[in-house]
Order: structure tokens, then sequence, then C-alpha cells
């Protein structure tokens, strides 16, 4: 008789009765298939383990299991793991043993455990002082367990006074300490009602500018220099500034200078949420020029793609990733004023997507068109009404058409040169560089715009 009995709910009732199995006259594969179909509504169980094994073991020599095809030891399988509720590789592991040792008996062997020195009362003691002493570290916490034995003499700290500081860590990872010494909040953000979380709607119009700052890296704990890349987000037009650090002494008058040389009305000044530009200084600064203030939303990590674009295309690619002192900000901002950023705006072709719509109605953006972006911005519908009071396309063409590509870019990798030269060469190369480049001894000198340029 097997030891087995069964549960079987039925439809009509709630009922639940106790039947005894006798699987002795079950010899064929054929009559195995039909148990399994009747007993998919009926719950087995067995008494214990050794019966269980057992049974399989029995099962399997009346079968002759391991001489049967494939499709029968299906079967056969199917019913004893149905029977007993085992899984597929435990299963897989008793017929190994049956087939090796010729009986399934449960292993003898036991895993190795290390005795538990600390009770449930030594981890109340450890959360009592916890929520005490508002959680110090470990070796405090150990400290305190020997006073409270020697000094206070607590015999309840018997055991806690020779704990390892690596084991106070231990215990406070137990259920019973996580469920009872919560005694920390988590942290709040702290909501900056300064600009709004949005993606900026140019609709095509230039004025919608996009801004992320670069660090040069740091040598020895020291800190480089930073680099303020401001794109805008139709026309690409791209201003780039350096600053010695990204606090506000130092980057409000870098600000001013750099939307300054923007030839047309700003409208939108977009950042990422980092604090040197979501702050009330550039708050104010943007105010004072009517400008609106948009900072990227989360989880929208192409908010602000165009700007990390450029970072690489043009910074990275001019100035590369080495180290630059800080007190090289002002050369390199000279730099950029007067050579890099008229050669990006005037000279270098950038790519322009063209929405293209294929048979199915998916659109695909298409880098077809490549202009620079003073061309992109008099290609425009009334691009005169987009430009600053005191500038006109006149203007703008004699700084465009004042040398030709080649030529204005030959001039601006020769001052990179004597930059570098500067930057780190010798004394007379520092030298040769402010007497070429004329560079102001202050920041606070005024430097010519772009209608004197």
């Amino acid at each position: 008789m097997s030891p087995y009995w069964a549960h079987e709910r039925r439809k009509c009732h709630n009922e639940v009765m106790t039947l005894t199995m006798n699987d002795s006259r079950i010899v064929s594969i054929n009559q195995l298939e039909n148990i399994i179909k009747v007993g998919e509504h009926i719950t087995f169980q067995g008494v214990s383990k050794e019966e269980k094994y057992e049974w399989i073991g029995k099962t399997l020599g009346k079968f002759r299991y391991h001489a049967l095809r494939k499709k029968e030891k299906s079967m056969v399988k199917q019913y004893i793991m149905q029977m007993t509720g085992y899984s597929d590789s435990q299963f897989g592991k008793l017929t190994a043993k049956k087939k090796k040792l010729g009986v399934i008996m449960p292993s003898s062997t036991r895993r190795h455990t290390f005795p538990k020195t600390y009770a449930p009362e030594d981890v109340a003691r450890l959360i009592e002082t916890d929520k005490a002493h508002d959680r110090l570290s470990g070796k405090a916490t150990k400290k305190i367990f020997e006073r409270e034995y020697v000094i206070f003499g607590k015999k309840q700290f018997e055991r806690l006074k020779n704990i390892s500081v690596s084991h106070i860590y231990n215990l406070r990872t137990r259920r019973q300490y996580l469920s009872q010494a919560i005694f920390y909040q988590k942290t709040k953000p702290t909501p900056v009602n300064i600009g709004e979380r949005r993606k900026p709607d140019a609709q095509g119009n230039p004025g919608y500018l996009r801004i992320d700052t670069v660090h040069q890296g740091d040598l020895e704990k020291i800190k480089g220099v930073y680099h303020i890349n401001i794109v805008d987000e139709v026309i690409q037009w791209e201003v780039v500034g350096c600053v010695e650090k990204i606090s506000e002494y130092y980057l409000e008058p870098l600000l001013c200078d750099l939307l300054d040389q923007f030839p047309f009305k700003i409208i939108n000044f977009h950042s990422d949420n980092g604090s040197e530009y979501i702050n009330k200084i550039v708050a104010r600064l943007l105010n004072k020029l009517l400008v609106h203030q948009t900072k990227s939303r989360a989880r929208h990590c192409n908010d602000n793609a165009l700007a990390e674009c450029k970072n690489g295309a043009i910074i990275r690619k001019h100035i590369g990733y080495a180290h630059i002192p800080q007190r090289y900000a002002e050369k390199i901002n000279y730099f950029y004023k007067e050579y890099l950023n008229p050669y990006l705006n005037y000279h270098r072709p950038c790519g322009y997507a063209t929405l293209v719509c294929d048979a199915r109605g998916k659109e695909k953006k298409v880098y077809n068109v490549y202009q620079t972006p003073y061309e992109a911005l008099i290609g425009l519908p009334g691009a005169k009404n987009f430009l600053k009071e005191g500038v006109s396309i006149e203007i703008l063409d004699k700084i465009a058409y004042g040398k030709s590509d080649n030529e204005c870019a030959a001039l601006m990798q020769k001052a990179k040169v004597e930059l570098f030269s500067a930057i780190g060469g010798s004394a007379s190369g520092r030298k040769s560089f402010r007497q070429k480049l004329q560079l102001p001894t202050s920041f606070a000198v005024p430097i010519p715009t772009i209608s004197g340029s």
C-alpha cells in the first residue's frame, strides 16, 4: 500500500474527503497515464521523507525506469513528481542516486553551522543602546558595552563586552534589529522654486539656449578650470567661456559676458539641475534680462542633449581632457571669445536635421543640410526681427565674410598653439602669449562686443 493519502475537494460541496491509495496494481505505462489525468485535481501528501524515498525507489524499480524509452520515462517521472510534489531537479538527483547506489536513502550529513554566540536579548540590548545614542560607530558602541559591564556592573552586557566591531554591524542586519531599531528618516528632497521643470518649445525660433558645464579634471586633488558651454537650440549658435570656479562670484560676470555675445534676443535659458545655475543670483540676472528660466526634468536624460553633444564635439575636441590649472581660466576665456566663438558661429558648418516620413508614417531625422549657424540665422523668415538692438545684418556680414573659413580656422589654430604653449611651456612662452594676444590683466577689463569686432 502506498504511504500517500489524498485530499479531493468536490465542486458541489465544500467537504474534504480523505482517501487511502494503493498503487500496487499499477504495473503499466498506460495505467500511469490515466492516473496522471485523474490526479490533476487531487493533492497528494506523504507521511515522511524516508517513506517518500522508499516509495520512489520501489516505483523506479517496478517500472525499470533506466531501461525505458524517453517517452515512457517522462510518464514515470511526471507520475512520481505529481505524487511527491518534488521538482524536476530533485527528481533528477534521486534517480541518479538510485542508479549509482541501487537504493534511495536520506543523506546523513548536514551542513556545518557555527553556533550562535549572541542571543535575541543581546540584540535587544544593541537596539536599546543605538536608540539611546542615535546609532554610534561600531567602536564607540563596543566601548559603551564595556563600560556598562565593567564600570556600571550590568550583567546583561557580559557577552556584548567582548563582541567584535564587525559583528556589531552583523547584528544590525538581523530581522529583529531592522524591525525594531527604526530611528532614521528617509532623506526628503528640498524643493527649489527657481526655474520651471519642463522642456522648452522653441517652435523654430532662435533665442532658446541650452547651457552645460564641463570640468577640466583634477590633479592631486587640485581642481581644474570649468568651461561654460551655451548653445542655441534651433540655429546651434554656440558661445563658450571659461572660469576658475563655478561659484556665484566667478560665474555671474562670465554669464553676463557670454549672454552679451549672442547677436539675437534671448528668450529661454535651459540648464540641468546643478546649483551653479539654479540659484538666486542667476535667477536675478535672467529676470533682469527678461529671460525665462527652465531646468531639465527627472528621468529625461536627453533634455539637455544638444549641449552634451557640443561638449564632446567642441570643447573636448579642441581642449582635450588633460588637467589645466585654474589660474589659466582667464587666458582660455580670452581665446574662446576672440578666436573660437567667431570660428564656430561664422565659419564651421553644422548639421541640421530634417524630418522625413516613410511609407509607414514613421518619422526619421536625416542630417542632409549643413551650414554655419550664421547662415541658419539669416535664413530664418524675418531674421532682422530676432536681432538685438544695435545689431544689424550688415555688421554681422562684416564679421562673417571678413575672412574665409580656412583663414579663420588657421588663425584659431595658431592662437590655440600659443595658448597651450603658455599653459605648458616656459615663462618666455607665456610672455609671448600675452604679447601676441594682448591679453588684459584683469577679467573686469571691458572686452570688445560684437558691434565693435
